[in-house]
């Protein structure tokens, strides 16, 4: 009987059994991937709310010389 110490198979590293996956998580969209989608969402939402915001003043910026002629 041999007794491999390589990086696949480690003597002594009792490895137990493995949590069930579900169909999703198995493809990579379990629930810690729902959450960081979300995140990415929310990040994104800021973003383009702060790009509209920008883009709203640089707006105002330029017309107060056309409505004040008017």
């Amino acid at each position: 009987m041999t007794d491999s110490k390589n990086i696949n198979n480690p003597v002594g590293q009792g490895g137990g059994q493995r949590k069930k996956l579900s169909r999703a998580e198995r493809q990579n969209n379990g629930p810690h991937r729902n959450l960081d989608r979300q995140g990415a969402a929310d990040r994104k939402a800021e973003l383009v709310r702060k790009m509209r915001e920008k883009a709203h003043r640089a707006e105002e910026a330029e017309t107060p010389d056309a409505t004040e002629q008017g």
